[in-house]
């Protein structure tokens, strides 16, 4: 287990490549909104409120009319039109996350127009089914397909965006409804999403956003554990190549927290900390066949995660139980609770 001081130097790290006009850029300098939400995050749990505020700054500029981000942004240029809906989402997971953990109901409701916009666009994405399509293009058009990952993680932005609601006196009752559908289509219609099996995210993100959730959701991590954990090292990315990443591995560490197993949970973080960087930034990656970084780069979603596991094991901050509280209707359905384990 790393330190307080530790999680506190790995935030530095992501502040310390956000840029002049407050995004938070991928090693190659373009800037998404979901990862860049992720980072504010982990800003917030290190108490970086000037960068934090810079970040949100950064979103209420780039959102589109629609409520949409263009998919990427470079120096505040958009270099790819389409708005996907998963980045759209995760906005409401930031400022319920920001608000947990700062209190300052005043800071939410001036981002909660934000918030709305973003998870209208999303809920206008949904079919029939319950699914949530993955993007709409430059030219407004729905794709034709939605993506299990995406669509588990926007499950969560709902979740939050209800709970965010809720909390602010202006309930979206179409929210939870939407969520409700989402979840269904999760849990119950795989043939919904495109077969992205060999991808980890496909495998735990699930359970991580919430839709599966107790008896159902360890024996779906017990399903894969020995496809994609490779003992000592952290989880593959994919499940064909020798190939741990960081940020997997500890959605991974998240996803386990949430459903008590906090042994897995705790050993799989252990085993992640070969990424660590002096400077507290982490890898993004090790191909263990070759023994070489891969990429070679470090990576500021990579430290946002590995603070956001670390608050969640070590309660640092009010936002630590954030994917462990996630209302989801496996609970309501009566379905085993989780039970903890080791």
């Amino acid at each position: 287990m790393i330190s307080s001081g530790q999680v506190l130097q790995t935030a530095q790290s992501i502040a310390d490549i956000q840029e002049d006009d407050g995004g938070v850029p991928w090693p190659e300098g373009h800037v998404d909104a979901w990862n860049h939400v992720e980072c504010l995050m982990a800003m917030s749990v290190a108490g970086l409120t000037g960068n934090v505020e810079r970040g949100y700054a950064w979103l209420e500029r780039h959102q589109r009319d629609d409520g949409s981000w263009p998919m990427k942004l470079v120096k505040g240029e958009p270099t790819e039109l389409g708005g996907e809906s998963n980045h759209a989402a995760y906005v409401a997971v930031g400022v319920w996350h920001d608000l947990l953990i700062t209190g300052e109901l005043d800071t939410a409701r001036e981002r909660w127009p934000m918030v709305k916009r973003a998870l209208d666009y999303v809920v206008g994405l949904q079919t029939p089914r319950g699914e949530i399509v993955w993007e709409r293009d430059a030219r407004g058009r729905a794709a034709g397909y939605a993506l299990l990952t995406g669509c588990s993680s926007i499950h969560q932005a709902l979740r939050s965006g209800v709970l965010l609601a809720d909390r602010l006196d202006d309930p979206q009752p179409h929210w939870e409804l939407a969520a409700d559908r989402l979840a269904n289509a999760l849990q119950n219609l795989p043939d919904a999403f495109a077969d992205k099996s060999r991808f980890s995210m496909d495998w735990y993100y699930p359970v991580l956003g919430g839709a599966v959730r107790g008896d159902q959701g360890l024996e779906l991590l017990d399903k894969e554990w020995d496809t994609f954990v490779v003992e000592g090292l952290g989880i593959r990315c994919v499940s064909d190549q020798p190939w741990v990443t960081g940020a997997e591995t500890c959605e991974l560490v998240l996803a386990l927290d949430a459903l008590g197993d906090r042994r897995r949970a705790e050993r799989l973080f252990a085993d992640m900390q070969h990424l660590r960087h002096e400077d507290g930034s982490y890898w993004t990656g090790w191909q263990f066949a070759n023994r070489k970084h891969f990429p070679h780069e470090r990576s500021g979603y990579t430290a946002a995660a590995v603070v956001l596991a670390a608050d969640a094991l070590l309660g640092l901050t009010a936002g630590a139980a954030l994917f462990r509280d996630i209302p989801s209707p496996v609970r309501q359905a009566g379905l085993t609770p989780p039970r903890p384990r080791g």
